[in-house]
Order: C-alpha cells, then sequence, then structure tokens
C-alpha cells in the first residue's frame, strides 16, 4: 500500500489522517494526528465467525505509552502494566458508537487497537483514537457501516471551542464528546458546569459540523486507499425454527407481558423456554438449545416492542413518563461518616461518604502529568443485585465507566478545597437492578454527601430515558426499566441540579437519532429530574452543619511563605515534634496553608497555637509558656515555640537574689515567661518574676 495522507483543519489544530507506513498487516491501519498527538489505530478480524456464542465478539484496547510523553514508568519493572482508569474509560469511547454500525449477525472475532505514540501534553488522545478507529475499520475489508465522526466541545467565555487543549478545559463550563454521522448523533459523554438545556443543545449542533469535516476527510482517504468490504457469514435464527417458536410462543408471551412484577415475567419466561426447547429438540434431535433460546429471545425483543408502542403502555404498566415508586434515607449506617440509601423501584444504591485528609487524596501520574484528586466516586455492582451467581473479579469496565459517570454528575457541586479542605471518597453499592443504577448512584450518592456534612453547592439527580423507534412510530420512556433497556435503541442518562446539566451520556443500539429527537428527549427529562429533586429535599434539604463526630477534623490555616522553613525546621525536626506533641497531623503547601487535622479538637487546638507561635512574630510584653532547655549559671534558656529559644537571666528569675540557678529551675521544667526584649541580633530576653507580676 502507497503512503497516503490526508489532512483538514479542525479547531486551532490540523487532523491528519496517515496509511501506508505501519501496522499493514491488520485488514486496516491508521495515523493520526492532531497537534503533538499521535496515535496508530489498528482494526482486525478473524476470517470465520466465532462458533457458541450468541453475541458480537468485538474488543477494543486502548494504550498510553510514557514514551509519547518523553517519561519512564514508575515501579520496579519500568514498564506500563494494568490499564488506567483513564485507558478503560477511553477504550469504552471507542467502543460504544462503532458497536452498533456491524451487521445483525456478524459473529467474527474484531480487535480495535489503539495506541498513543506521542502527546504533546496540550491535546487529549481521545478523540483521534475515536476518529482513528473509525477510519481503520472504514478502509478495511471489514464490514462497517461508516464512516463516523468525533469532536470534543468546550465552553469558555459563553464561546464553544472545538477540541480544547487541557489548559482550555480546566476553564471550560462543558466538556462534550459528540460522535455520529453527518446528520445523525449516535453517542454523546459529557460533563458539565450546571450548562442550561438550551446551551448543551447548542453545543451538540455545533459539533455536527465539525463531525461532517472528519467524515468527509475519512471518504476522501476510503476513496484512495479502501478495500472491498466482504460478504460475512452472519448468524441468523432460520427461518423455519423462528416460525415455530413462534407459533409456541406468542400467546403465553402476550400474557406475560401483562405481568406486572418482573420476578414474575422472569420465572414465566423460564418455564415458557424449558417448554418450548423439549417440545422442539423432541421433534428435532438435531437443534440445540442455543438456537431455540435465540429465536425464543429474537421473538421476544419483538413482542415487547409490539407491545410498548401499541398500547402506548409499557411492560409493567407505566405509562412513557411515569417514574417508579421512589425512596430515599440517610444516616442508616451508624460510624460511616454520612451514608445515603436511594431506592427507584427494583434498583437500590447504597452510597457512603468517607472523608479524609490530603494524605489520602488520588495520585494520577498520566500523559498530562502528575495530578491529585481530593474527590472520588467508586461504583460495585455485586452479582446478588440481579439475583445471580457469578465470581467477585473487582471492578470490571462497566463498573469504572459508571463510576465515573456519577463522580463526573457530582464534580461540579462539590466544595473547593479552601472551603471544605478534606479528601472525599463515595462508594456507591448497588443493592438491586432492574434499570439505570449508574443514575440511582447519583442520587444515592448526593444523600450520603449531604449527611456527611459535605458542603455541596446543590442536589444532583439521575434519570435514564428510553426509546423505542420503528421507522416513523417512536416512543420516548422516561426512567427505564432493565427489560426495557435491554430490548430497547437507547441509554440516555442526564443529570442535573435545579440550575442546570452537570452530566450527560448517550448510547444507541441503532444507528443514531436527529438532533429534534434529542431535543425531544432532554425536555421529556426536565419534570422527572425535578421530581426526583423534590423527593430527596423532603428527606435532607442541605448538608448538615457539621461533619460527622467519626470524621477527622481538619483546620486550615495560613501562614507567611517565609515562615515556612521555620515551620518545619532542619530536616523536618520541629514539624516532627509538633506532631509528636499533639498527636495531629501537620501538612504544609508551597503556598503558605497549613493544614492541622486530627480525630481530636483538642490536638488541633494545641498544634495550631503551636504554629502560630513559630510562624507568627513574637510581641514584647506577651507572656508565653516555655520550656527549660538548659540551666547555665548566669540564667536559664527556655523554648517558647518549637525551635525558638530565649534566654532567662539569673535576675530575672525571681524577685529575690538568686545564688545559685538550678536552686530554683531545673532542665524540663514548665514556665512562664514574659518577653521583655528582642535584641539587634533577633534574640529573646525573657523573664519569669516579670510574668508572674503581669498574672
Amino acid at each position: 500500500m502507497d503512503h497516503i495522507k490526508v489532512e483538514t483543519k479542525i479547531g486551532r489544530e490540523n487532523l491528519i489522517i496517515e496509511v501506508g507506513k505501519m501496522a499493514k498487516q491488520a485488514n486496516g491501519s491508521v495515523c493520526v494526528q492532531y497537534g503533538g498527538t499521535v496515535v496508530l489505530v489498528a482494526a482486525v478480524c478473524s476470517k470465520e465467525l466465532r462458533e457458541g456464542i450468541d453475541f458480537f465478539p468485538l474488543t477494543v484496547e486502548y494504550q498510553e505509552k510514557t514514551y509519547a510523553a518523553g517519561k519512564i514508568p514508575g515501579g520496579y519493572f519500568k514498564r506500563e502494566g494494568r490499564p488506567s482508569e483513564k485507558e478503560i474509560l477511553t477504550a469504552r469511547l471507542i467502543d460504544r458508537p462503532i458497536r452498533p454500525l456491524f451487521p445483525k449477525g456478524f459473529m467474527n472475532e474484531v480487535q480495535i487497537f489503539s495506541i498513543v505514540f506521542s502527546s504533546d501534553g496540550e491535546n487529549d488522545s481521545d478523540i483521534p483514537a475515536i476518529i482513528g478507529a473509525s477510519a481503520a475499520l472504514t478502509i478495511s475489508d471489514i464490514p462497517f457501516s461508516g464512516p463516523i465522526g468525533a469532536v470534543k466541545v468546550g465552553l469558555v467565555d459563553d464561546k464553544f471551542i472545538a477540541n480544547p487543549t487541557f489548559k482550555e478545559l480546566e476553564n471550560s463550563a462543558l466538556e462534550l464528546v459528540v460522535v455520529g454521522f453527518k446528520d445523525k448523533i449516535i453517542m454523546l459523554e459529557a460533563g458539565a458546569n450546571e450548562v442550561s438545556e438550551d446551551k448543551m443543545l447548542e453545543a451538540i449542533e455545533f459539533a455536527q459540523k465539525h463531525i461532517s469535516e472528519t467524515i468527509a476527510l475519512q471518504e476522501d482517504l476510503q476513496k484512495k486507499v479502501g478495500k472491498e468490504k466482504f460478504e460475512p457469514e452472519l448468524k441468523v435464527t432460520q427461518e423455519g425454527l423462528y416460525g415455530k417458536v413462534r407459533d409456541l410462543s406468542v400467546p403465553e408471551l402476550q400474557k406475560i407481558n401483562s405481568l406486572p412484577i418482573e420476578e414474575q415475567r422472569k420465572e414465566a419466561l423460564d418455564i415458557l423456554s424449558k417448554s418450548i426447547v423439549e417440545k422442539l429438540k423432541a421433534e428435532d434431535g438435531a437443534l440445540n438449545d442455543t438456537d431455540i433460546k435465540n429465536a425464543l429471545g429474537k421473538v421476544e425483543k419483538e413482542e415487547i416492542r409490539k407491545f410498548i408502542l401499541g398500547k402506548r403502555t409499557r411492560v409493567d404498566g407505566r405509562k412513557d413518563t411515569d417514574i417508579r415508586t421512589i425512596s430515599c434515607e440517610v444516616g442508616i449506617l451508624p460510624r460511616t461518616h454520612g451514608s445515603g440509601l436511594f431506592t427507584r423501584g427494583q434498583t437500590q444504591s447504597l452510597s457512603t461518604t468517607t472523608l479524609g485528609t490530603s494524605q489520602d487524596e488520588q495520585r494520577l501520574d498520566d500523559l498530562e502529568g502528575e495530578r491529585f484528586k481530593s474527590f472520588m466516586l467508586h461504583y460495585n455492582f455485586p452479582p446478588f443485585s440481579v439475583g445471580e451467581v457469578r465470581p467477585a473479579r473487582g471492578p470490571g469496565r462497566r463498573e469504572i465507566g459508571h463510576g465515573a459517570l456519577a463522580e463526573r454528575a457530582l464534580k461540579a457541586v462539590m466544595p473547593s478545597n479552601e472551603e471544605f479542605p478534606y479528601t472525599v471518597r463515595v462508594v456507591s453499592d448497588i443493592l438491586e437492578s432492574n434499570g439505570s443504577s449508574s443514575m440511582a448512584t447519583v442520587c444515592a450518592a448526593t444523600l450520603s454527601l449531604m449527611d456527611a456534612g459535605v458542603p455541596i453547592k446543590k442536589p444532583v439527580v439521575g434519570i435514564a430515558m428510553g426509546l423505542i423507534k420503528e421507522d416513523k412510530d417512536t416512543m420516548i420512556l422516561t426512567d427505564i426499566a432493565g427489560i426495557e433497556d435491554h430490548f430497547g435503541d437507547m441509554d440516555f442518562k442526564i443529570t442535573s441540579t435545579d440550575s442546570g446539566i452537570t452530566a450527560l451520556q448517550m448510547d444507541l443500539k441503532i444507528d443514531g437519532i436527529d438532533i429534534a429527537l434529542i431535543k425531544k428527549i432532554v425536555k421529556q427529562a426536565s419534570p422527572a429530574r425535578d421530581f426526583i429533586l423534590n423527593k430527596i429535599s423532603e428527606v435532607i434539604g442541605k448538608p448538615r452543619e457539621e461533619v460527622s463526630e467519626y470524621a477527622p477534623k481538619i483546620i486550615s490555616i495560613t501562614i507567611n511563605k517565609e515562615k515556612i522553613r521555620d515551620l518545619i525546621g532542619p530536616g523536618g525536626k520541629v514539624i516532627k515534634r509538633i506532631i509528636k506533641d499533639t498527636g495531629a497531623t501537620v501538612e504544609v503547601e508551597d503556598d503558605g496553608k497549613v493544614s492541622v487535622s486530627s480525630d481530636s479538637q483538642e490536638s488541633i487546638t494545641k498544634a495550631i497555637e503551636i504554629i502560630k507561635g513559630i510562624t507568627g512574630e513574637a510581641e514584647i510584653g506577651t507572656v508565653y509558656e516555655g520550656t527549660v532547655t538548659r540551666v547555665m549559671n548566669f540564667g536559664a534558656f527556655c523554648e517558647i515555640f518549637p525551635g525558638k529559644e530565649g534566654l532567662v537571666h539569673v535576675s530575672e528569675i525571681a524577685d529575690k537574689f538568686v545564688k545559685n540557678v538550678e536552686d530554683v529551675i531545673k532542665v524540663g521544667d514548665k514556665v512562664k515567661v514574659k518577653l521583655i526584649k528582642i535584641d539587634e541580633m533577633g534574640r529573646y530576653n525573657l523573664s519569669i518574676k516579670q510574668a508572674q507580676v503581669q498574672e
């Protein structure tokens, strides 16, 4: 293949796609460059379909090489290890929009492999990786209904920016990823600082223009180097088997779809499935269980969609805008710093908040550089939540993704470190799941944060919207249940305060929807969000005034930066002694901010007094409590602050003649002393007898 390069300007930088130089044994491969950031993306497909499965075996890998930013990995082995959270989330960003664009019944294994080769520290590699995946598939012989385009949108000073830099995103009210075709959107991912619905929709429309430009670039590339698509062997249900299963199941499915409780439907479906498998296998021993169950699943999907669209009623009896029963509780766990239980129908999240010090911050070291996170939200999905038995392997990509979405939703309302100098960790354990556990997590996390006394600016809630679309017949569903997510066409999640949107995520199983339909979905979600906000405010209207008695107490003060050296002391001697003497933890930052934390308020008060003494200016005439450190024949030295001593001359020890100093005071004695003079060399002259008189 000849080396080909195409490029166009998107935002401030040129988007460059190259083929024919690297990874030429893949079905399709491209290098995508934006600024100084370069990503290689390769697409590979197996030659034959994979037997014994009922899902499309697509895997997406995304790797950030530290050499891309001129770094050597930390750790003993000095090489990249397990995927970081950023790598997992970016792999999901690539996977979600391309997955619906392969043929139905396509069961050949497909792998998309993205590697960041160069990072300029300004432009993120996620958008080039998405575009690269589309371009690699488009020029390959793999069946794919692309190309698709992608762009990130920022909002700075009320102006939209295409593909903003990391620095611009720090001041942006919005970070929105939009993926789609020239006239349709297939995926949305956003975090926002209470952006209005109208502004969010404007941002999506702004993105559409740049998406069209990236698609045109790929189409140009396809004309030059694109391969002819191969005709895959599609795994489809045999017409004869489908007809038999349909005849045996439809009357019973219509009854099952009228059952209001999910467990009843599951039990009835299991009984129906077993009876059909037994009957058909008895008639034809060549049939296998998987094919029969797949045929039944196809019929079930058709009947449920027909039921919903025909009756304009959902399987559980709700209308399109109805929300399931909601209950909220706070403070249900006695020793956690904060807890909230949010239940919506058969979806339930138990959220706990834990407060820590800056020592508990999460250290992130990626291509952007070293960063620290003081707010973390972790999501867990144990198998019992859906009545299943399976091994507990730790968080997977789904858990990481759901946690990141909920964290993004709440980030906009979290207090600054100056307002609330705690590290905050929220954990959501899903105890029951029947649709939209990530949005339940947002609501439960809001409850637990307020219960913990975290001064969030406003409560945040979330709702998941669904869609059933057959040609022009469309029904938008508020608060989707699991069955509607499984058999429906869309999962649209939106979170907000009473002032605006904080996060948004849309995934489709169809090949895109237009802006007009997105507007209808956002509008229908608004009353639902207001309803949930009212439910939460009935239980806890605002954050508690005080943090839990079991949480560490933290007080921050600011000292003169010139005094930091005095506070730390040579080799950390002074600050270590304060920590040892008071039992409090003392942390000093370069800007002069000092945080003092302890479970005991008394320890904090004592430590702050010492710190103020060391870093403040000693005042003549002030009485201090000192410790005798040395006794000489001419007087005694007393330490009034760690590392700061003064001399009590023998004439200032008592109001009578003192012949032998050690007859009056000894090393280690605690004495009240008055600062009576600071000489030209900055030395302190102290007096015990004048301190006694003053008292």
